[in-house]
């Protein structure tokens, strides 16, 4: 080849991944094909031994639910509304600026009631009726903490366990390690849906489901709500199918020139990415197409699954995910950062996502699908038991707190009608059985056949994992 062609084939390239990056291209159609079209099986040797759960629906809270609003009942704080928190309580804790300055910081208990629900006991609030008609089938964990205090390393920390950005995250680890069940569909796929309450949220960043140093391809890829669920997948204005095969044919074969020449594993991984966008413009189109679901679902998901975006439309998509081999599906919700008029909102919040909560494991047990499919409900961190602002009988607000906080987890891999941690009489500091944020995704990893101390990537000389040189299984909640 001559230094005419050279620069020729050069510019065609560059010209294509120009129009490529904000086209077809950048949607990270992120499941890498193997050469014979059949989708990647993951590492040799996955998984290290027979898993619990195929597929794992991570159902985040973003902002941070109130445990003692939803699920860690403490009655006693009525008789100490308005108290000072005793200082042998908070023991000097760090707490956040928006709090810190404060003269006071008031005792506030609960204005929603309680009640003990299903064979196995559990009190559950009253805002969250569906949940609780399915408590039996959840492990219901009150003693979770964490070691961030605000909403941005604290996420960061729980999707990828670091504080720091940069690092995979938990769908990109198992995507690398366990690779797809459908070779048309990616092996991770993110959905966000955005508040019920009424207070303005915080933000979510794309890097929450990056793929970090790890291979492109096992990056998520986010479906939206609307028309065109996944950007530029469709064919332009004039562009058929079949034009559209001899350009990635086309395309291909100068990828391929290239990587022969600079052994490039991103080059592969971008044939791989273009022919899963190719096989996607006929697998999401039905995946998304919900007119065939029986009117019995949309009642049991509720009026807002017909809703494309919503929160209840999500969990049906993630049932329609999980159906099709998907391996993780990650939703976020937004809207759960109660710092004032927590009463209020805290209550709109679970107006638009309990049903459908519930809704997600009893349509999944239904089916089948529940004793392999792993579901991980909960935020960031926890609220503190101090009101933040001004308190009174009827409002009140609560600041971050990672003491402690609640979580469940339903389906492959845990005890059903199992609740554990307990925490003080202010729900502040945990007293029995706790939960790290390592030891929790140690244990999501453990019900996919995964080790979590095996499951490493090298990078910059060192060996990473998700749970970095921490993390133990919770096996108190194993099934």
């Amino acid at each position: 080849m001559n230094p005419r062609q050279e620069l020729l084939l050069s510019l065609t390239r560059r010209h294509f991944f120009g129009l490529a990056s904000t086209g077809i291209g950048t949607a990270a159609l992120s499941t890498l094909l193997a050469p014979n079209g059949e989708a990647k099986g993951g590492l040799a040797g996955m998984p290290h031994h027979p898993p619990t759960a195929k597929r794992v629906i991570f159902l985040h809270q973003s902002g941070g639910p109130s445990q003692l609003d939803l699920f860690d009942y403490k009655p006693q704080l009525q008789k100490r509304q308005g108290t000072e928190l005793p200082d042998t309580v908070r023991m000097g804790q760090r707490i956040t600026g928006m709090t810190s300055g404060q003269s006071s910081l008031p005792v506030a208990s609960s204005v929603f009631k309680f009640a003990q629900q299903g064979q196995s006991g559990a009190w559950v609030s009253e805002l969250i009726p569906h949940t609780a008609k399915v408590v039996d089938d959840l492990t219901i964990i009150r003693s979770m903490h964490t070691e961030a205090i605000n909403h941005d390393p604290a996420i960061t920390f729980i999707q990828s366990g670091s504080q720091q950005p940069g690092r995979p995250s938990m769908g990109s680890w198992v995507s690398y390690g366990l690779g797809s069940d459908n070779e048309n569909l990616p092996a991770y796929v993110v959905l966000i849906s955005q508040a019920n309450a009424l207070n303005v949220d915080q933000p979510l960043f794309s890097r929450l489901w990056g793929n970090g140093f790890l291979p492109s391809s096992h990056q998520g890829v986010r479906f939206r709500g609307g028309a065109e669920p996944v950007l530029y997948l469709e064919d332009p204005p004039g562009i058929t199918r079949d034009t559209r095969r001899q350009m990635l044919d086309v395309v291909g074969k100068i990828n391929k020139l290239r990587s022969e020449s600079y052994h490039d594993p991103e080059i592969e991984t971008r044939i791989g990415q273009y022919e899963m966008a190719y096989r996607m413009q006929t697998s999401v189109p039905d995946l998304m197409d919900i007119s065939k679901e029986p009117e019995s679902t949309f009642a049991m998901y509720g009026p807002d699954a017909r809703k494309p975006g919503t929160y209840a439309a999500n969990c049906l998509l993630a049932r329609r995910l999980a159906e099709r081999g998907v391996r993780f599906v990650q939703l976020y919700h937004r809207g759960w950062d109660q710092h004032n008029d927590l009463p209020r909102d805290l209550a709109l919040q679970c107006k638009g996502t309990d049903q459908a909560s519930a809704a997600l494991i009893a349509d999944l047990k239904q089916r089948g699908l529940l004793d392999d499919t792993l579901i991980v409900w909960g935020g960031e961190f926890g609220r503190t038991v101090y009101c933040q602002g001004k308190l009174t009988d009827t409002n009140y607000g609560r600041d971050h707190h990672p003491r402690n906080f609640a979580m469940w987890l339903a389906g492959g891999g845990v005890k059903r009608g199992l609740v554990i941690g307990e925490t003080d009489d202010f729900s502040y500091n945990i007293t029995s059985d706790p939960v790290h944020v390592h030891d929790l995704q140690a244990t999501i990893l453990h019900c996919l056949g995964v080790d979590h101390k095996r499951l490493t990537y090298k990078f910059q000389g060192r060996h990473f994992r998700l749970t970095d040189v921490h993390g133990e299984l919770v096996k108190k909640i194993l099934a």
